[in-house]
């Protein structure tokens, strides 16, 4: 755990590099704010000594030490504010960084990184997890920069008042460094713990919000609160025994500390009555003692949060660390033109590396075609699209656009090429002329007025109270589910790419918009390849060509009557649309 909690904090100081003026600044600030602390109780002994006994008490040697005394509590408090100043920007520029970090990685990871991994878990490290950071840091900074600067100081301020007794504080005071380790090697693991849980539970809370209307409509409230209650239950139980491990450190090293006050007591005493030391001195040196032993007591309840702190950045390092997307090869060129020609040569793929997918597949597609994609749940349809986009690359074969083999492009310049629309719409938070604009946003308005309309969306936009101002999002209720597919197709008729790929895309719609919508489409598609994946084969009927997909296979291909004449696979498929 030890080395894993260095390597852990090495990787934070990491990102401290950029602020390490501020990180000089808080140390500078940090000397003073303990070095005027320390030097109070000399003044404060100075005035006891002043104090002659009752009736005999020197007030002009007193008054200029308690103005001394006055200047030195303002400096002490305007070092400290200006100290915390300096550790907050470390510590929230260094949790924005972080974050910032993850973030980026998450834009370049594959997507089966997001595929199989609980969405909101990722969330949750990258907001909750980083928080769990930064308040450890802020402690850990705080406390860590005057801790170690009290503890050496006060010990040349004893050195200086007596031997003896600085040796005794000195000898005793590792007992609660050797509490404090003690304790946090059984804490790291209950930490993390804690954060995984939390990370789980996150998901499920996304999860059950995003999708509640489902879990309404099938009365799933009773099982989705008692999943909640076991992860709850289980997160109660983690940080219950993790929070009860790193309370026992503060009260242990108090135990022993009191044991460190009692000591120089006494002997403090003692050496009084023989003269060795005067009653001002013994003050100053109790306070010293007290002064010395804080930095344990506050360094011990640092632990606990610097260990959530380290368990919490190793799940956000985690996200870092990941693989990113295989970049494109040094020699990959831009695509600036197609003429829409696709093929797939012997291609194969497996999401799993035990579960094979698409075996030795095989397609030519001509410039301008239609290619119609049918088959059962779990044929591979979704799969042949994202393999075009490059979304997952093909364990084997090639896959060619224009004659070239699409691992030899930029990604970027491959997927500008297709316009796509899928079954799931997806709306970022904006305005409506935002959204339609996501693919060009140096669109002007009368672009993105024709596009509407020709995705048949522009009546049902002018209806809104701000138009095409009106603020979406994607859980937005102010706008049906047809409507949010009314706005990606009009996002894709703006952009008007070469090749299309539509998904499903008049799932959500009427019957009479559909009709619509499929002559928009006609319109679009005349002159460029489009790749329709459909599960009412009615909408298909006007395809060049329809793949019939089975098992990773294409098992029939055809038009739509060579097919239904054929009478195989694809004609009972077509015909179980109308049974009763």
């Amino acid at each position: 755990m030890k080395e894993n909690n260095n390597k852990v904090l090495k990787r934070i100081l990491k990102f401290t590099r950029p602020y390490i003026g501020y990180l000089c600044l808080a140390l500078v600030l940090a000397v003073i704010t303990v070095s005027t602390t320390l030097y109070a109780p000399v003044l404060v002994g100075k005035a006891v000594d002043l104090i002659i006994s009752e009736g005999n008490v020197d007030f002009q040697g007193i008054l200029p030490v308690l103005l001394c005394l006055g200047v030195v509590i303002a400096i002490t408090a305007l070092s400290q504010w200006l100290m915390g100043l300096c550790t907050n920007k470390i510590t929230y520029n260094t949790a924005k960084d972080i974050r910032t970090a993850a973030f980026n990685r998450l834009q370049i990871v594959p997507l089966k990184f997001i595929d199989s991994n609980q969405h909101g878990d990722i969330l949750s490290r990258v907001i909750t997890d980083v928080d769990q950071i930064s308040d450890g840091l802020l402690m850990g900074f705080t406390q860590l920069f005057t801790g170690v600067i009290t503890t050496l100081g006060t010990i040349v301020f004893m050195l200086s008042i007596n031997f003896a007794i600085t040796v005794i504080v000195v000898i005793i005071t590792p007992l609660s460094l050797f509490v404090a380790s003690f304790i946090a090697r059984r804490t790291f693991n209950m930490f993390r713990l804690q954060s995984e849980t939390r990370g789980e539970l996150t998901s499920l809370v996304e999860e059950m919000i995003s999708n509640q209307k489902v879990v309404k409509a099938f009365g799933y409230e009773k099982e989705a609160q008692s999943q909640f209650e076991e992860i709850n239950l289980r997160l109660q139980e983690y940080g219950l025994k993790a929070t009860f491990f790193s309370s026992i450190t503060n009260p242990a090293t108090r135990f022993v500390n009191g044991v460190v006050y009692t000591a120089v007591g006494i002997t403090g005493a003692l050496l009084a009555i023989n003269g060795s030391i005067s009653v001002g001195q013994l003050s100053a040196f109790l306070s010293y003692a007290n002064q010395y032993t804080k930095p344990f007591n506050e360094i011990s309840g640092v632990v606990a949060e610097l260990q959530n702190a380290f368990a919490s950045a190793k799940r956000v390092f985690d996200i870092i660390d990941e693989e990113s997307e295989e970049p494109d090869s040094p020699d990959a060129f831009k695509l600036t033109e197609v003429d829409g020609s696709v093929s797939l040569k012997d291609v194969e793929f497996s999401y799993r590396a035990d579960t094979k997918l698409i075996d030795n597949f095989n397609l030519s597609v001509k410039p301008g075609q239609r290619i119609a994609i049918v088959g059962p749940t779990g044929s591979g349809k979704t799969t042949i699209i994202n393999l075009l986009m490059r979304f997952y690359d093909v364990d084997s074969g090639e896959i060619m656009v224009s004659g070239y083999p699409i691992k030899e492009v930029t990604r970027n310049s491959l997927r500008s090429m297709y316009g796509m629309v899928l079954q799931e719409t997806w709306l970022k938070t904006g305005t409506i002329r935002e959204n339609i604009a996501y693919g060009k946003p140096d669109a002007t308005d009368e672009e993105i007025v024709k596009a509407a309309k020709l995705a048949h969306a522009h009546s049902f936009i002018r209806r809104l109270p701000q138009g095409y101002d009106t603020p979406v999002s994607e859980y937005t209720e102010n706008i049906s589910q047809g409507e949010k597919q009314l706005l990606s197709i009009a996002r894709v008729m703006l952009v008007m790419p070469p090749m299309l790929i539509l998904d499903e895309a008049t799932s959500s719609i009427d019957t009479r918009t559909e009709i619509y919508i499929q002559k928009a489409f006609a319109r679009m598609m005349e002159g460029r390849t489009s790749f329709i994946v459909a599960h009412r084969l009615s909408t298909i009927k006007e395809a060049d060509c329809i793949l019939v997909m089975n098992k990773g296979n294409i098992i029939e291909q055809g038009t739509h009557e060579e097919l239904l004449a054929k009478g195989g696979f694809y004609a009972d498929l077509y015909n179980s649309q109308f049974e009763m």
